[in-house]
């Protein structure tokens, strides 16, 4: 996944691969959905085993989609980021604060009369990104290494406060409001393995291959002939993620267009009012296009994995709250690849206006 420079429209710097990637994404969404609703049993036999309360096929996929991103990573640079508080203390403002209180508000604004729905995007909400997110802001060329920082730094924040928000916005913060209540029993256990093994396994992968690599063949090689072999590995596994995510709720998913529209009304709203604010604030606070649209990705995008095995582990596969999570993706997905090309125009006016 590489932008080329050049003059060229910013839909033409995109590799041919990338060029139709909201083709390959909408086709692997249908063919998901169109296995997990004609072949009898597929769901619960992809289910069966899990990793970290997530499907072992989405686990595989997962990790394949992040390494070769991760493998880009330049280590050497992490200090630059580190040392960037502006960045830094936005991105936790944004993940931690404003992004759950947002969802929450919405949810209750949308979704008043549906309890089981409300309470699985809440989830959604305290659930931060630390997977695809890294490959939207590869194809929008953001900042690589300031989003391996960001998403550390959401895994360490959602190992200490995803029970404690859990508790608040669905029981605290209701409470005090006279609303409904809602308990979520979640070990911080669970979701230190859930981080171990979908970030931590892919980034002790994407730094060993750049030491290694620079050590024996220098980075001229390991950036010019090694990187371009295994790029497009994280296309396909992207693919493969999608496809396995939809098969596993196919059924529920079609034979309930109506909650389905409901579940999707506050994610759009979210995604584009987490999205644009934190493209507007990172401009406000001065930083470069990269950061600002790594900035922009990491609090738009949400953890669906942990999302999805919390609302299983504690109101059950076919709960409502089970389908607000599947549905999760379902509408990020396509609204964040639009985001891609949204970003990679403002690129082109921020660099003509600087």
């Amino acid at each position: 996944m590489s932008v080329q420079t050049g003059s060229a429209p910013v839909v033409a710097k995109l590799s041919t691969l990338d060029r139709f990637l909201p083709v390959w994404i909408l086709a692997a969404m249908a063919v998901g959905l169109l296995a997990g609703r004609e072949i009898p049993g597929l769901g619960p036999a992809l289910d069966s085993v899990s990793v970290a309360g997530v499907s072992l096929p989405i686990a595989l996929g997962l990790l394949v989609m992040m390494y070769p991103v991760l493998a880009k990573v330049r280590y050497d640079r992490l200090d630059t980021v580190t040392g960037d508080r502006r960045l830094l203390v936005t991105s936790l403002l944004l993940n931690w604060i404003i992004g759950p209180a947002v969802m929450f508000a919405l949810a209750w604004l949308l979704l008043p009369d549906l309890p089981e729905y409300r309470t699985g995007l809440i989830i959604v909400g305290l659930a931060r990104c630390i997977a695809m997110v890294i490959i939207w802001n590869d194809l929008a060329c953001g900042d690589r290494e300031a989003a391996a920082v960001l998403v550390a730094l959401n895994s360490v924040f959602q190992v200490i406060a995803f029970a404690a928000l859990g508790w608040f916005y669905l029981d605290g913060l209701p409470g005090w409001l006279g609303l409904p209540q809602t308990d979520l029993a979640v070990s911080p256990w669970h979701i230190a393995g859930s981080v171990l093994v979908f970030l931590g396994v892919p980034l002790a992968a994407g730094y060993l291959s750049r030491r290694l690599g620079e050590r024996t063949r220098g980075r001229a090689w390991y950036e010019a002939r090694f990187l371009p072999r295994v790029g497009p590995l994280a296309l396909y596994g992207l693919l493969f993620t999608i496809v396995i995510l939809f098969a596993l709720q196919g059924d529920a998913i079609t034979t309930r267009p109506g909650d389905v529209a409901r579940i999707a009304l506050p994610l759009l709203a979210y995604f584009a009012i987490m999205w644009a604010g934190s493209f507007a604030l990172g401009r406000l606070v001065g930083l470069g296009y990269e950061r600002t649209t790594t900035l922009a990705f990491t609090a738009a995008g949400n953890n669906f994995e942990l999302a999805i095995a919390v609302a299983i582990a504690t109101f059950g596969v076919t709960s409502g709250q089970a389908l607000a999570g599947v549905v999760g993706p379902l509408i990020e997905v396509p609204v964040l690849v639009a985001l891609v090309y949204v970003s990679l125009a403002a690129r082109r006016r921020w660099k003509e206006r600087s």
